[in-house]
């Protein structure tokens, strides 16, 4: 098996634990290059190792595009919820064989590609009046600082904190989230993924706030966003034994009660 080890923190590569998971793959007979910021992977990749946290494994997610090549976290970061995998986990189930893989809905943007979500922010103090329609039905407008649209998968980041509803990651659905709505009686919408949904805004500023996943632009305020779901779909690596409802409870802490404990 041909691996690339993908690492976006550059002070990782000079970290011993780097050195050790590569040793480990040799041992183990795999072959293996790093892959520079800004290149492609090279024919014959079998699989994308993403050293380091979440915002790691979405820009992997990224260099992969519509390859087909499956990607892997092994979290050398902090929570670690794409990145769930322990070094020396993610080795031992290559050399057994003991991982799935398992695809994730991508959403497209304007000829863009987001694993989690895309969102519109205001730019400057004045809230935004945010129009959308989907499959060209338009909804009330939501006044709000901003709003995204996030992917099953991509319930658990942006779209959570925002108030939205956790989904299961196979769900074949898309989230409307606003974020910090003015008004009282505005909630979060679930769609099917087959859903096109149009974004336009109302502001006082010229520009407002744009972001795909982890990837932060400043745009033009007439911008008009047209999402779908991607024509393609990310093949993410996922270890036995490891399932969402165990990464809720144990990374998020879902149900930490007194009276779970036993």
């Amino acid at each position: 098996m041909n691996l690339v080890i993908y690492i976006k923190n550059r002070a990782l590569k000079a970290d011993e634990r780097t050195a050790a998971l590569k040793a480990r793959l040799a041992e183990a007979g795999f072959t293996y290059y790093d892959i520079p910021a800004g290149e492609t992977l090279r024919e014959g990749t079998d699989m994308v190792l993403s050293l380091g946290g979440d915002g790691t494994f979405l820009s992997a997610a990224r260099l992969v595009g519509a390859s087909g090549v499956p990607v892997a976290g092994v979290n050398f970061g902090r929570l670690g919820f794409l990145s769930e995998n322990t070094p020396e986990d993610m080795v031992k189930a290559l050399v057994e064989g003991t991982y799935r893989i398992k695809e994730r809905t991508l959403l497209e943007v304007n000829g863009q590609y987001a694993l989690n979500e895309v969102a519109v922010h205001r730019h400057g103090g004045a809230m935004l009046g945010v129009e959308v329609k989907i499959d060209g039905r338009p909804l009330p407008v939501y006044w709000a600082d901003g709003l995204l649209v996030a992917t099953s998968a991509g319930s658990t980041a942006y779209s959570l904190s925002a108030g939205g509803p956790i989904c299961m990651p196979g769900a074949q659905v898309l989230l409307i989230t606003p974020i910090a709505p003015h008004n009282l009686n505005v909630r979060p919408l679930v769609v099917p993924d087959t859903s096109e949904i149009e974004i336009s805004v109302r502001s006082r500023d010229p520009k407002v706030t744009f972001s795909l996943d982890n990837r932060i632009t400043d745009v033009d305020a007439g911008i008009v966003l047209k999402v779908t779901k991607a024509p393609f779909r990310l093949r993410r690596v996922c270890l036995d034994g490891h399932t969402f409802i165990q990464a809720l409870t144990s990374k998020l802490f879902w149900g930490e009660d007194v009276r779970n404990n036993d």
